[in-house]
């Protein structure tokens, strides 16, 4: 059966059980015996890593990896690998009397985005399980080519010279968005965590507005695009919002009954289980516990999606990903016992 977006988030919204989409591919490469450092150079090796996820079947949806390095190495950006680590970006690649002008935008599929993009081709309708692929934003891919702190400071004292380095990176991400949607996969998390800095004026103009010009255009109700922000976004969330993706997925930075509240509820919202305090580094029960706490606290808003706050780190206990799991199936099962 085709892929609906539509037809998802309506399940989200009137199924019995709360439906769980954690950004837990990571640890799948410990389970496979393969190192980050080949994982992130290879479609394939990726590709199993997707395909361990979606045969383990315990999660509703299967998110690729959240790989913030692969856009900008694709501009030139110099990246650094580690055995069990997410690839870094360790240096911006436009000095402060670089000029933005000449930068030129990549072909998409020249690097490593082209392994991502080959993981995608070998998992989409494998399975009835739905496939998202993930990419970084225009604002925090602008951070990564020029430094974090200087494209904060460019927005606010050399606005026209940030508008112009971020049509370039949204050029590039455009065109990655609709290579990625041309594998087949399902949809799209879109990674914009620097946003979160921005006040809600910066937000909309230098975030947002380049947000919504790649959303619009790749979005239908076969490819599903949601928003991942994973700062305190209390009070931008409607901006967020406002991007035009279909859900928004929160980090563990802000409290989830701050944020459901403020956003309709026919709205999807995704999160946002601590990844490392909780997941990785607590003890399996005492995840259960707090994992169960939550989807108690959170019980009234038929929009949630039990997912992490951001992505899973690779050497995070296999008993602790069975106790994040265990919770929603309690979870569920009571739910359906009192029904």
């Amino acid at each position: 059966m085709a892929f609906s977006s539509n037809q998802f988030i309506q399940r989200i919204l009137s199924s019995p059980r709360r439906l769980a989409i954690p950004i837990m591919t990571a640890p799948a490469m410990r389970q496979l015996g393969i190192s980050a450092a080949n994982a992130f150079r290879s479609g394939e090796l990726q590709a199993q890593c997707l395909k361990a996820v979606i045969a383990d079947g315990r999660a509703d949806a299967c998110t690729s990896f959240m790989d913030l390095s692969v856009e900008a190495e694709a501009f030139g950006s110099p990246v650094a690998f580690a055995e069990d680590e997410i690839p870094n970006v360790t240096a911006p690649i436009l000095g402060e009397d670089a000029d933005i002008g000449a930068l030129l935008v990549p072909p998409v599929g020249r690097k490593r985005d082209g392994e991502t993009l080959r993981a995608l081709r070998i998992c989409a309708g494998a399975s009835s399980m739905p496939l998202f692929g993930g990419m970084i934003g225009p604002f925090s891919l602008a951070g990564r080519l020029v430094g974090m702190s200087e494209i904060m400071m460019m927005a606010g004292a050399e606005p026209e010279a940030a508008r112009c380095l971020l049509e370039k990176t949204s050029a590039f991400l455009l065109d990655y968005a609709r290579a990625i949607k041309a594998t087949g996969a399902n949809g799209l998390i879109i990674a914009e965590p620097v946003a979160g800095l921005l006040s809600p004026d910066m937000c909309q103009t230098f975030a947002v507005d380049f947000l919504r010009g790649i959303i619009q255009q790749v979005k239908d109700d076969s490819f599903m695009v949601i928003l991942h922000n994973c700062g305190r976004i209390e009070k931008q969330l409607a901006l967020l919002r406002a991007s035009d993706c279909d859900a928004l997925h929160v980090g563990n930075a802000v409290a989830m009954l701050d944020i459901l509240p403020q956003l309709p509820r026919d709205f999807p919202v995704m999160g946002n289980i601590d990844p490392v305090g909780v997941l990785k580094n607590a003890s399996a029960d005492a995840v259960y516990e707090h994992c169960r706490a939550f989807l108690k606290a959170t019980a009234d808003y038929p929009n949630l999606v039990y997912s992490t706050g951001c992505d899973v780190p690779v050497d995070t206990p296999a008993a602790n990903i069975a106790a994040f799991f265990r919770a929603r199936d309690d979870y569920n099962r009571e739910l359906s016992t009192s029904a």
